[in-house]
């Protein structure tokens, strides 16, 4: 089997649009054994990554998936204008159990991969981030990207459990990219997921 043709649990994070292909994949994903979470999102991005991501939309489904192909089948079959985003976990940095449920994802990317494991003992640091992973992103739209996007090997995707507001849990993963940075790291933000309802 080539390296393309591996399967990697992760994250995707679908545009729900309150149209019938979103409505469709949302009872597709609750009823799949391949879906592990689902969660109703608002979703922000960066200033640094905006130029990539044009036709972002707002409001996402992001779920947790056990086997990557399954998941690009899925989007295949219900492909909308709005791009949607496929993170594929090579690597485990870190899983705890923290005080508080999951609230917010934040996703990163490292111009250089040989910084990830100082990342993750960056991020170890930081109490309240539950769980974090290195692996790349592809993206599915009917729509071809203006603007390829340089860093998708190497992104960053941590989940942050808190009781604070969206605005004091984004303060938070702020505060930890500038310390990360501040070693002489390179790690920029390009979304954060706010979790407003879980669903499965």
């Amino acid at each position: 089997m080539s390296k393309a043709e591996l399967v990697y649990p992760g994250y995707v994070c679908a545009p729900y649009l309150h149209n019938h292909e979103s409505v469709e994949l949302k009872e597709h994903w609750l009823e799949s054994e391949n879906v592990e979470e689902m969660f109703f999102v608002t979703g922000t991005f960066s200033e640094d990554s905006k130029p990539y991501f044009a036709d972002t939309s707002n409001h996402y489904l992001l779920a947790k998936f056990r086997n990557s192909h399954e998941i690009t089948v899925d989007l295949d079959g219900h492909c909308e204008d709005k791009r949607a985003f496929v993170f594929k976990i090579r690597d485990d940095l870190f899983e705890r159990e923290v005080d508080g449920e999951t609230n917010f994802v934040s996703v990163y990317y490292l111009e250089y991969a040989s910084d990830a494991n100082e990342v993750a003992s960056r991020l170890l640091k930081r109490e309240k981030i539950a769980k974090a992973g290195i692996g790349n992103m592809h993206m599915v739209s009917q729509q071809p990207a203006k603007f390829a996007f340089p860093y998708s090997e190497n992104v960053v995707v941590i989940e942050v459990a808190s009781e604070k507001s969206y605005q004091s849990v984004k303060k938070y993963c702020d505060q930890t990219r500038r310390e990360i940075n501040r070693m002489g790291l390179t790690m920029t933000n390009m979304m954060n997921l706010a979790i407003l309802d879980r669903m499965k």
